[in-house]
């Protein structure tokens, strides 16, 4: 007849005895001769050493949400596309830079370096986007630079993902890439036109906007080839400006940018960018010989 197990006894056969050290096939623990133990001598580092570890916090993490793991990938990457060609930047890089594991980025960005690399691009420029984002409330050259102030402040704090956004040329860069760019150019040029109040802009008034956008983007990019030189509030001005030569050189063609022109100078006070803008330029003119 089997013997019984009892209530309490383990559902598996507990680990077999450990064997001491020098026992032979089969013996047991009882038959094994006994080995004194070895005290050791008074060490005062070792004692302090042991103490001073034993007081040490231990180091805790924070398991990141989706979101927040998501936009950490994303920077490491913005980061490193701006450094190098994004083609020598490898998936073990962005883990590398993320300090995270290469599968940890594969269960975010299943497509591989292609997906990582445009999603980057499209979390920058959706920021991009709503820089130029303005209620439409006093002078003209105002609502700019405050417009201009936010998205020179992406530009600065973002100089890397800045770059990796604008600069081609790369053997990556597909029609999903060089859309993504050319939306924040549209993304822009909607904004203007509608601090303009223009509601269906004619040809050469959508193509001085355009104009403007893409001097603006040129001027951040050696801007920041410049070492940030000019200071920011100078850059910031002289944008401005450039705006507002831009739009009085085609009012002198185009009726329906004349007619913006006279509206927003209505806005403008003599203390204001354009009053200070006349005051520079007339000196200049005024020397000439015409």
């Amino acid at each position: 007849m089997p013997a019984l197990r009892r209530a309490d006894a383990p559902a598996h056969d507990p680990a077999p005895p450990t064997h001491p050290r020098g026992a032979g096939n089969g013996a047991t623990s009882h038959n094994a001769p006994r080995t004194k133990q070895r005290t050791q001598p008074p060490n005062p580092r070792r004692d302090t050493l042991s103490h001073m570890a034993s007081e040490v916090p231990t180091r805790t993490y924070r398991r990141l949400s989706v979101e927040e793991r998501r936009g950490q990938l994303l920077n490491a990457a913005l980061d490193l596309f701006a450094h190098r060609v994004p083609e020598d930047v490898s998936l073990d890089d962005v883990a590398e830079a993320a300090g995270v594991s290469r599968p940890l980025v594969y269960r975010y960005f299943p497509g591989g370096k292609q997906q990582l690399y445009e999603a980057a691009l499209r979390s920058a420029a959706e920021e991009l986007e709503h820089c130029f984002a303005e209620p439409p409330e006093g002078a003209l050259t105002k609502r700019l630079a405050r417009a201009l102030d936010r998205y020179l402040a992406f530009v600065d704090e973002h100089d890397a993902g800045f770059s990796a956004l604008l600069q081609g040329g790369s053997v990556i860069e597909t029609s999903r890439t060089t859309a993504i760019v050319d939306g924040v150019r549209r993304a822009a040029a909607e904004h203007i036109l509608s601090h303009l109040d223009v509601k269906e802009p004619g040809p050469r008034l959508r193509m001085t906007v355009r104009m403007w956008i893409t001097a603006v983007e040129a001027a951040s990019l050696i801007w920041l080839d410049e070492e940030k030189e000019p200071p920011l509030d100078e850059l910031r001005d002289w944008l401005v400006e450039q705006f507002v030569a831009c739009l009085v050189a085609t009012a002198g063609r185009d009726p329906q940018t004349a007619g913006v022109v006279r509206a927003a100078l209505a806005l403008e006070t003599a203390e204001g960018p354009l009053g200070e803008l006349v005051r520079r330029v007339l000196p200049v003119v005024g020397d000439a010989r015409l």
